[in-house]
Order: C-alpha cells, then sequence, then structure tokens
C-alpha cells in the first residue's frame, strides 16, 4: 500500500481545528494540519522541530555498522532478520529489524502500520528497497523523538506529547492527550506505569492523529471543525484507517 507521505496543509476559514470543538488553538499557531514554511514534516522529509531547529541525519546508519557505506550496513541488517532469506520480509521479521531506544521490539501494531505505509506492491512484505525508505522515515521520526524528549528519559510523557501535537498544528485537548497516553503507555497496565510512551507507540500516536485528521477532513467539506455523519460512513472511516 503506498502512503501519501507529508503532513500537508489544512487551511480552514471558521474557526480552527481542535478544542472548537476538538481541541484548542495556542495562539498564535497556524491552523489546524499546517506546517509552515520552511518547517517540514517528518513524513519522508526533513523536520525542524518550532522549539528545536533539528536537521535529521540524510543517510541514517543502521545497528550494525560493520560496512563502509551505510547501504551495505543497512543491508546486512535486513539479511541479519530475513531468516528463511526469501529476500522479503514479514511482520514477523519486521518487527525484529525495528527496536526502542532501549532495545525493545516495537508493538506489532507499529509494525503493522509501518508494514501497510511501506509495502508498495501490496504484497504483504517488504523488499529491501522498501526497507531502505522505512528505514530512513523511522531515522527522521527517532531523532524527532529525541527532539521532543526535554529529559532524555527515551519516553514521551503529557506535557511532552503536547508539545509535539502543538508543533504538528494538531491542537488536541488536555483530556485527549491523556487518554492517548492511557492508550499507548505500555507500562501503564502495571505497577510501574508513569504516564508516557516509549517511540514506537509515539510514533503510532502521530500517524493515527493524521490519518483520522485526513479522513475527517474528507467529510467536513466545509471546513467548520464539525461534520453530521451517517453510521456506515463511520464504520468506513474507521475500518479504513486501522
Amino acid at each position: 500500500m503506498a502512503y501519501n507521505q507529508g503532513y500537508g496543509g489544512y487551511q480552514q476559514q471558521q474557526q480552527p481545528y481542535g478544542q472548537q470543538p476538538y481541541g484548542q488553538q495556542p495562539p498564535p499557531q497556524q491552523p489546524y494540519g499546517q506546517q509552515p514554511p520552511p518547517q517540514q514534516s517528518p513524513y519522508g522529509g526533513q523536520y525542524q522541530p518550532a522549539h528545536g531547529g533539528y536537521q535529521p541525519p540524510q543517510a541514517p546508519p543502521p545497528p550494525p555498522p560493520s560496512t563502509s557505506t551505510p547501504e551495505a550496513s543497512l543491508r546486512e541488517w535486513f539479511n541479519a532478520v530475513d531468516q528463511d532469506r526469501s529476500g522479503q520480509l514479514s511482520t514477523e521479521e519486521l518487527q525484529r529489524a525495528l527496536v526502542n531506544g532501549d532495545w525493545s521490539p516495537f508493538n506489532i501494531e507499529t509494525v503493522r502500520l509501518m508494514m501497510n505505509m511501506f509495502d508498495a506492491d501490496n504484497s504483504g512484505l517488504i523488499a529491501f528497497s522498501e526497507f531502505t525508505g522505512l528505514w530512513r522515515y523511522i531515522e527522521e521520526w527517532r531523532a524527532c523523538f529525541r527532539a521532543f524528549d526535554k529529559d532524555g528519559s527515551g519516553y514521551i510523557d503529557f506535557n511532552e506529547l503536547k508539545t509535539a501535537m502543538q508543533s504538528f498544528r494538531y491542537n488536541l485537548s488536555d483530556n485527549l492527550l491523556k487518554l492517548f497516553i492511557k492508550k499507548y503507555d505500555k507500562r501503564g497496565k502495571h505497577s510501574e506505569g508513569r504516564g508516557d510512551v516509549s517511540f514506537d507507540n509515539f510514533v503510532q500516536i502521530a500517524v493515527t492523529v493524521k490519518s483520522l485528521s485526513d479522513a475527517f477532513m474528507r467529510i467536513d467539506v466545509e471546513r467548520k471543525g464539525f461534520a453530521t455523519i451517517g453510521y456506515e460512513q463511520f464504520l468506513e472511516l474507521v475500518v479504513s484507517n486501522r
């Protein structure tokens, strides 16, 4: 499945998306969904957080830097996780290739999300050419994550998530952000849960917000920030964005 990378600019004439009625508009932020130039989204391009001025790497090195060129080293990493030597990665093999900063594997939902985004031929497998694009995408997000992880904990807490969403021009209420934290805090189901999210879940939150926002914009043709939606239309929206 090919994926249209980029946040895209979403102008509206009446009121910004957010707390009116979906979230709050933190002045002097621009309208919902818009990335003002020269800042670009981490979706396939360079990303400079509004508060950080960060430039992502052009050729991210993979974990096993044992060769002289990034592409050759990335090929080694690809081959290492391609256990059946098919030349393509299944969802399970791709999960072994993607790790968080603490070396824990990506959750399977995020892996499937990445698979859907970069499986250009819709084969259900990731070839090496697709894997290189996926890897660069992940590395851009990884550097973006570090920019927002102000305390260097390796996790994004509520305040850091709020800053990230505002930087992406998504003006979400505190209650909704807390709901994201609750849903995606892997440690929250245990006594050690601290109300924060790991790198893989941060990516899943950001991509989910974007995809659902794009879907809603197709319904909200008048750009008012609210729309009437029928039952089947609602089901179609949810199913198409899973």
